[in-house]
């Protein structure tokens, strides 16, 4: 299992949260998400290393923007 952190902007309710929640984890091989909506900060646990560009395609359709570590 692979646990990875990112930056996301724009969140600023609970339905950013699981906007946000919910298009990642449709990303294959992603077994838990947690956003943390004050940091904007979303933990996600996968079987292997996500390809960057898989999680920004998700965090776009979701409405946001991921930050660039």
């Amino acid at each position: 299992m692979t646990t990875t952190t990112y930056r996301v902007t724009g969140m600023t309710c609970g339905h950013c949260v699981n906007s946000v929640s919910s298009e990642i984890s449709g990303i294959d091989g992603v077994r838990d998400v947690t956003v943390d909506l004050g940091s904007g900060q979303v933990t996600v646990t996968s079987e292997a290393p996500l390809d960057p560009a898989a999680v920004r395609a998700a965090v776009d359709e979701a409405g946001y923007e991921l930050v660039d570590a």
